[in-house]
């Protein structure tokens, strides 16, 4: 993305920000000032802020030279915004929308970091949520399928397979899935990653068995044999513990929320 393409876009967040209750902006220190703009002032840490977007949105780094230009650019995103604001466009009511939300977002970020500051998460909070997390972990199944769009064909295919026939073998001759060059076999997988009824067939099975009849899908008839079944592999608790915390974090932040709901008054009339 290019530096004038996030300037367009960043135009109108800067729109939105600057019209935001001006009376509660604290007066910026003369040594903070780096612009003003018709006598309003532009502080550092305010152009910090629109250097850190840029870089986020960008994914690159600010070079110096890049600065002098963006403060150019900030310089004409707030005489836009100005412009904006005497021809009356927040009086518009999906202007003033915007605005509201663009505040929303600015303060609940500030009241949800807020509280995680005066509630961090210990680290003995964390093993509980991974060992959690592991045993909630679904179970991993290696199977093999012969698909076909009849179900006659399949039940004769089943009583061959149940006759002793070779199951893999079926599979490359029968099988119209593209798993046939492999005699059928799927791999490893999670039942969440199959459509329903194949995956309450496979969880039925145990290792070795094959469906005593076919089971029908979107796809068609599939005879379904379970090679074996395993527990997931879960990672190290140290590769994962920022993730963990990044997690509990979450459910502390959901029950704060779920506090303010029960000592508030709500009316829904949606």
């Amino acid at each position: 993305m290019s530096i004038r393409t996030l300037t367009a876009t960043l135009l109108a967040t800067s729109f939105l920000l600057s019209a935001c209750n001006r009376s509660d902006t604290p007066p910026v220190p003369e040594s903070e000032v780096i612009a003003v703009v018709n006598g309003t002032p532009i502080s550092r840490s305010e152009f910090e802020l629109y250097i850190d977007t840029v870089e986020q949105q960008s994914g690159r780094h600010v070079s110096e030279d890049q600065r002098s230009q963006l403060l150019d650019q900030y310089i004409s995103m707030h005489l836009a915004a100005a412009a904006a604001e005497s021809a009356g466009l927040l009086k518009q009511p999906q202007v003033h929308d915007q605005l509201k939300l663009a505040r929303l977002n600015v303060v609940v970020d500030a009241a949800l970091q807020r509280y995680l500051e005066e509630h961090p998460v210990a680290d003995e909070e964390l093993r509980p949520e991974y060992d959690a997390q592991v045993a909630a972990m679904p179970r991993e199944y290696h199977a093999r399928h012969i698909l076909v769009d009849d179900k006659e064909i399949a039940e004769a295919i089943a009583r061959e397979i149940q006759a002793g026939a070779d199951f893999a073998k079926l599979a490359r001759e029968r099988s119209k899935d593209s798993s046939s060059q492999n005699g059928g076999d799927l791999g490893w997988f999670t039942a969440d990653t199959m459509v329903k009824p194949f995956a309450d067939a496979v969880v039925a099975l145990q290792p070795g068995e094959v469906t005593k009849e076919p089971v029908q899908t979107q796809f068609g008839w599939h005879i379904i044999k379970l090679e074996a079944s395993r527990a997931s592999v879960a990672p190290p608790f140290e590769e994962v513990k920022d993730r963990v915390k990044l997690l509990v974090q979450r459910k502390k932040l959901q029950a704060y929320l779920d506090e303010l709901r029960q000592h508030a008054k709500i009316e829904k009339r949606l």
